[in-house]
C-alpha cells in the first residue's frame, strides 16, 4: 500500500515508518520543511495546508503529529500549542483527505487515553465519557476535527494511545536513566493507573488500524491490564535491579511540573476492549516484558 504518515519524526511514528517499510509498503511522510525526496511531501498545519498530491494515490494515512505533552511546562503559550498543533494540524488533514476525488480507505488518527482524565479506579473502555480538564478537552476537540473525513465517508480511527514503554524518546526514556541510578520512585501515592503499551505493540496496533474494516471510531492502544504506578515502579526495579525507595511528594511535583502534575498524578484505567474484540494479539501485554523489550530496543 502507499500510506501517508505526519509526525514521522516522533518516537512512534519513526517506529511505524520503518515498520512499513520492512514489509515494503509505500510511506510518504509529511514534513513542514521543503521536501528533500519522493518520499516526502509538505504540510503546514498552522495554515492548514497539506499537499494533495501526497496523499494522492493513498490507500491510508497515520496522522500522529502534535507537540509534546510534557516537553515544556504547561505555561499558556504551551498550553496552546499543545492544543493547536492537534486540531489545526487534524482539521487540515481531514479536510484535504475529504477533497480527494479518490480518498483513502482509513485515516487513523492519533489521540491519548487523556481524553479520560483523571478517573480513580474506574475501569474505563471506549464507551466512557470524556473526563474533565485541559486534556481532556484537548482530545475531545482532537478528535472532533477529524469530522470532515468522517463525514466524506473515510472509516475513522481515533488511536487513543497510553503511556509508550520505550528505550528512547517519550516519558518512558526520561525515567530510564533516573531508574538506572537507583533514584527511581514512585509518583505521589502511586495509587493511580498508568495504562501502558510497549512500542512494538504500539506499532503492531497501528498496523492493525489499517488493516481492520471493522474498526472506526476510538479505540485504545493499551496494554490488556493497566498498573498502578506503584506497581510499574517495582517493576522497572526488579527489571533493572535497582531500588525503588525514591518518593515524589505530590506537593513536589506540583511546584516543579505546574499544571502538568494533573496528568502524571492523573488515573486512567483505561483497558483496550475494542482492539482485543478485533482480535488482537499484544507481545508485550506485561510491564516487565514491555520494560525488557524497551531495554532490547524493540
Amino acid at each position: 500500500m502507499r500510506i501517508a504518515v505526519t509526525g514521522s519524526t516522533g518516537l512512534i511514528g519513526k517506529a511505524l515508518v520503518r515498520s512499513l517499510r520492512a514489509d515494503r509498503h509505500e510511506v510518504v511522510r509529511f514534513v513542514r520543511r521543503p521536501p528533500a525526496g519522493p518520499d516526502e511531501a509538505r504540510w503546514d498545519p498552522e495554515r492548514g495546508y497539506v499537499d494533495p498530491a501526497g496523499l494522492a494515490g493513498c490507500a491510508a494515512v497515520v496522522h500522529l503529529a502534535g507537540a509534546g505533552i510534557g516537553d515544556h511546562r504547561w505555561t499558556a503559550a504551551y498550553k496552546k500549542e499543545i492544543r493547536d498543533s492537534r486540531v489545526l494540524g487534524t482539521a487540515a488533514v481531514a479536510r484535504a483527505v475529504a477533497a480527494l476525488d479518490e480518498p483513502p480507505r482509513v485515516l487513523v488518527s492519533g489521540s491519548a487515553v487523556g481524553y479520560y482524565g483523571d478517573q480513580g479506579d474506574r475501569v474505563l473502555d471506549e464507551g466512557s465519557p470524556a473526563g474533565e480538564g485541559f486534556l481532556p478537552s484537548v482530545c475531545v476537540e482532537w478528535e472532533a476535527a477529524a469530522a470532515p473525513a468522517q463525514e466524506a465517508g473515510v472509516r475513522t480511527v481515533f488511536a487513543r494511545t497510553g503511556l509508550v514503554v520505550a528505550g528512547e524518546g517519550g516519558a518512558w526514556g526520561r525515567m530510564f536513566p533516573v531508574f538506572r541510578a537507583g533514584i527511581g520512585g514512585r509518583l505521589g501515592h502511586g495509587r493511580q493507573y498508568w495504562p501502558f503499551i510497549a512500542l512494538h505493540d504500539e506499532v503492531a496496533a497501528l498496523r492493525h488500524l489499517i488493516d481492520t474494516p471493522a474498526l472506526a471510531g476510538p479505540v485504545n492502544l493499551t496494554a490488556p491490564e493497566p498498573l498502578t504506578n506503584r506497581e510499574i515502579t517495582a517493576a522497572m526495579g526488579r527489571v533493572l535491579h535497582r531500588p525503588t525507595l525514591f518518593a515524589v511528594p505530590r506537593a513536589a511535583l506540583r511546584i516543579v511540573l505546574g499544571e502538568l502534575s494533573q496528568d502524571v498524578l492523573g488515573s486512567q484505567r483505561a483497558r483496550p476492549v475494542r482492539l482485543l474484540e478485533s482480535g488482537f494479539v499484544f507481545r508485550y501485554p506485561g510491564i516487565e516484558e514491555a520494560v525488557r523489550a524497551a531495554l532490547a530496543g524493540e
